[in-house]
């Protein structure tokens, strides 16, 4: 792993900004939004936003998007999640191919610095690409810049349903969250299901025009994530872990070529969708921010990481999501998308993804909640205890390569 030389890392240069960006090789958008986010770091941390406030930016950008005769009603904040801001309203407006409609909507907007530095536009075109072909809620408008809104977001329709079962009180959903042997039965099968959906379909007439398009056979796709990542460590890190620098160089090594581009969601686990306990029915997938065009054993390493995993009834057998074992999992996956999966690829995706969690945990987590950059500061703090437990996955994972 490359280390540039010591610097205020809370107000970089130009020349320093410079330099990350000619040593590692991004996506162009990747690039423009770590390039944004240290241009912008030496500016105030989080404040405070009252709901009057977003309603007037809401409404600022709502003018610009389609004009007036519209009206924001039942304004209120939504909480959970570590990274966005979130704000539910109902807008009553005259909606397109419809007419006047009071329709629930949800404001996602980035605060001055998240635990992952994301595109709204991307996650924007990833929902629209998926509409019709896994449950997303229906999207609408985005401001890419933040040019109406306190910061970058974009605005989505309200899906019913919860992120976790009602009975798991207080958890963070998704980390140790545990499904009933009924929930399992019903919601596996639709896991499993819309997974190979995504990898598998055809997205040639989507625009996805804020996404680099890695070429397959080759292991370009690869090597734009581990820079990705290795840049993030640069920017953000505060001390030196021999271990993150032994599995850069071992990631580099051993880069996979790629067989077949896919999207990839780069967060599918459960507490990411939304589903109606009563029924089992998955209602919506969330949290498309981190996802690309890539290979799909990227997602397949990320669901079956240990950090989302718990024990089934027998106490000793890991469920993969609280859903089955890995697998049964894997079996059904490859079943349901007509794809193979394969060890090498997928054994690498599970280092690569330890890597950028403990990047994100480690570095960027602790520089934003120690800035008071973000609303979840004292959460966002707990999840760095988390990144020493996937440091030591990644050390496992990585004596398996050897």
């Amino acid at each position: 792993m490359y280390r540039l030389p010591a610097v205020d890392k809370a107000r970089p240069s130009p020349a320093w900004i410079a330099a990350l960006r000619r040593r590692y090789r991004t996506e162009g958008h990747i690039d423009r939004l770590l390039t944004r986010k240290l241009e912008r770091r030496a500016g105030p941390g989080f404040r405070p936003l009252a709901l009057e406030e977003m309603e007037a930016a809401l409404g600022r950008l709502l003018a610009a998007r389609i004009g007036g005769g519209f009206a924001i009603r039942d304004t209120r904040w939504l909480w959970g999640g570590a990274s966005k801001l979130q704000v539910a309203f109902t807008l009553e407006w005259d909606r397109p191919g419809v007419g006047r409609e009071r329709t629930a909507m949800v404001l996602r907007m980035e605060p001055a610095e998240s635990i992952v530095e994301t595109s709204r536009l991307r996650e924007f075109q990833l929902i629209r690409a998926m509409e019709g072909v896994v449950p997303v809620p229906p999207v609408f408008w985005c401001d890419e810049d933040g040019d109406f809104l306190p910061y970058p977001g974009l605005v989505y329709g309200f899906a019913p349903g919860v992120a976790k079962p009602r009975h798991d009180g207080d958890r963070v959903s998704g980390v140790g969250s545990v499904l009933n042997a009924d929930l399992r039965a019903r919601l596996a099968p639709q896991f499993v299901e819309h997974l190979a959906r995504i990898h598998t379909v055809d997205f040639s007439g989507a625009d996805l025009s804020a996404f680099d398009r890695p070429a397959t056979g080759t292991t370009e796709c690869a090597a734009w994530g581990l820079d990705w990542w290795e840049r993030v460590w640069a920017e953000d890190g505060d001390e030196d872990i021999p271990l993150l620098r032994l599995a850069a160089a071992w990631l580099r090594r051993n880069m996979p070529p790629l067989d077949r581009a896919s999207i990839v969601h780069a967060d599918y686990r459960l507490g990411n969708f939304l589903f109606t306990e009563e029924d089992g029915r998955i209602s919506a997938w969330l949290d498309w921010e981190l996802g690309r065009i890539g290979d799909r054993h990227q997602d397949l390493a990320w669901t079956t990481s240990r950090a989302f995993s718990t024990p089934a009834d027998d106490g000793s057998t890991p469920l993969i999501c609280s859903m089955m074992p890995e697998a049964a999992f894997f079996e059904a996956y490859e079943i349901a998308s007509g794809l193979t999966v394969q060890p090498k690829s997928l054994h690498w995706h599970k280092v690569y993804n330890a890597f950028s969690l403990v990047v994100l945990l480690l570095a960027t987590g602790y520089r934003v909640a120690r800035a008071g950059k973000t609303h979840q500061d004292v959460l966002v703090a707990w999840l760095i205890g988390i990144g020493y437990t996937i440091l030591d996955d990644m050390r496992d994972q990585l004596e398996k390569g050897a």
